[in-house]
């Protein structure tokens, strides 16, 4: 299955990410310079994909999307990935007692 959707990802200014996507790459050849091709993903939908000046990419996303992000969302999405998340800790309840049987002798 070819890829069919360009995706941008960037930040605005309050610091938000900002995701455009695209039918096509002749949007972002507009308003990047193309600096040469993928010749080597592992993703081989990927290979002959344009690689842009001042762009992260192209990287896969799901089964038909070329991603490329910015490169403070690249280190920042990174980072956050990197990050070992906290384990989920399990709160255990003590055991209700059992209520004491009349007819046992103390």
């Amino acid at each position: 299955m070819a890829k069919r959707t360009w995706r941008i990802v960037t930040r605005d200014g309050n610091g938000e990410l900002v995701i455009r996507d695209f039918d096509s790459p002749e949007p972002i050849l507009r308003a990047h310079i193309q600096v040469g091709i993928d010749d080597c993903s592992t993703d081989l939908e990927l290979r002959g994909a344009p690689v842009f000046r001042s762009l992260v990419g192209p990287m896969p996303e799901g089964a038909d999307v070329i991603r490329y992000e910015t490169p403070d969302v690249f280190e920042h999405l990174t980072k956050e990935w990197a990050t070992p998340k906290a384990p989920r800790r399990r709160v255990r309840r003590p055991a209700k007692a059992a209520p004491e049987d009349p007819a046992t002798p103390a």
